[in-house]
């Protein structure tokens, strides 16, 4: 008789094509609870997201923390990366409309590049998979549209594909015009009114900021399971080498709101020119940052964009290593 014992798990790099994946996780709809939760674990100091009434003068909605709104996205997407290894970059971040709460978010993925790892000796056979993911709203407005690259093990340790995708060819530049877009109509002249302190006229490229003071990164496993992310490596010690990972979207959300102690009146991250996961984060750690601010863009009407870089380190008993190196666009009154 055949067993009807099945094994629950996501593909192996052998499994994984080009292609649009079949499966999809659940819609998630962004509710004040999940907020104040999502903001409890990785801290939020954006005016738009905690003032509900300046943020109907400034936007027309009450607008939902933008980290939170990836981190369901990429919460999303794990159902192609179950078993990933680690996850290496993001490309072509961009939001097309900033949700609010109320909204709900249906996410898609596509695998768009495959690529073989080097073979290296005493380690398990791995590849990359690079995943373009499409989120929407319950009115089908998109929301996001960027890609990410994993790692993923082979289901035999010494296996051989012929995956070989340049990965070097995975475009990077963000479409401004979109960027603006997704503004289109906000009234950053309210938020020049109503919050003092510094606004974009008093910003100048190369200035740089060393933020006092790190973050203890806990409840990791927590903010993966309330963003609907399922790589085991995030809930399972035994799964990878030296314990259980940090999901990369805690990373993300502590390096923010570092910027935003920083640069308080930022009102929102737009884009992200890139995003690359230099070393591990685990649970127990505390990260510390620098700011850069690389370029200004004026908008008409006043308030600008801001182009700007965040390096990452956490706290190593050998000394910091850098574990985030963060190129992002926001937008300032």
């Amino acid at each position: 008789m055949q067993s009807l014992t099945r094994t629950v798990s996501g593909p192996f790099f052998e499994d994984l094509e080009i292609g649009p994946f079949p499966a999809s996780a659940p819609a998630q709809t962004l509710t004040d609870g999940l907020a104040a939760l999502h903001r409890s674990i990785v801290g939020c100091r954006s005016h738009l997201a905690l003032d509900a009434e300046l943020s109907r003068r400034v936007t027309g909605g009450v607008l939902a923390s933008p980290g939170l709104v990836w981190d369901v996205a990429i919460g999303q997407s794990t159902l192609i990366t179950h078993r990933v290894v680690a996850n290496l970059f993001y490309r072509q971040f961009m939001f097309l409309r900033l949700p609010c709460i109320g909204d709900t978010l249906y996410t898609t993925t596509e695998i768009v590049a495959l690529r073989q790892n080097r073979a290296r000796e005493g380690r398990a056979a791995t590849g990359l998979a690079v995943i373009r993911i499409k989120t929407r709203d319950q009115l089908d407005r998109p929301v996001l549209d960027f890609k990410r690259c994993a790692m993923v093990p082979l289901r035999d340790p010494r296996g051989v594909t012929s995956r070989n995708d340049n990965l070097d060819a995975i475009p990077s530049e963000l479409d401004m015009k979109v960027i603006r877009k997704a503004i289109a109509g906000w009234r950053l002249d309210e938020f020049r009114a109503a919050v003092s302190g510094q606004h974009f006229d008093g910003l100048e490229p190369g200035m740089v900021w060393d933020i006092a003071g790190g973050d203890l990164v806990s409840s990791a496993p927590e903010l993966a399971r309330m963003t609907l992310n399922i790589a085991i490596v995030h809930h399972d010690a035994k799964a990878g080498a030296g314990g259980r990972l940090v999901y990369g979207g805690h990373t993300i959300g502590i390096a923010a709101l570092q910027a935003s102690r920083a640069l308080p009146n930022l009102l929102a991250i737009l884009a992200w020119h890139s995003c690359d996961h230099l070393a591990p984060v685990r649970e127990g750690d505390t990260l510390r940052s620098t700011l850069e601010l690389e370029a200004c863009e004026p908008l008409e009407g006043g308030g600008g964009l801001v182009h700007l870089r965040s390096r990452v380190r956490a706290d190593r008993e050998a000394g910091d290593q850098e574990v985030l190196d963060w190129r992002f666009v926001g937008v300032m009154a």
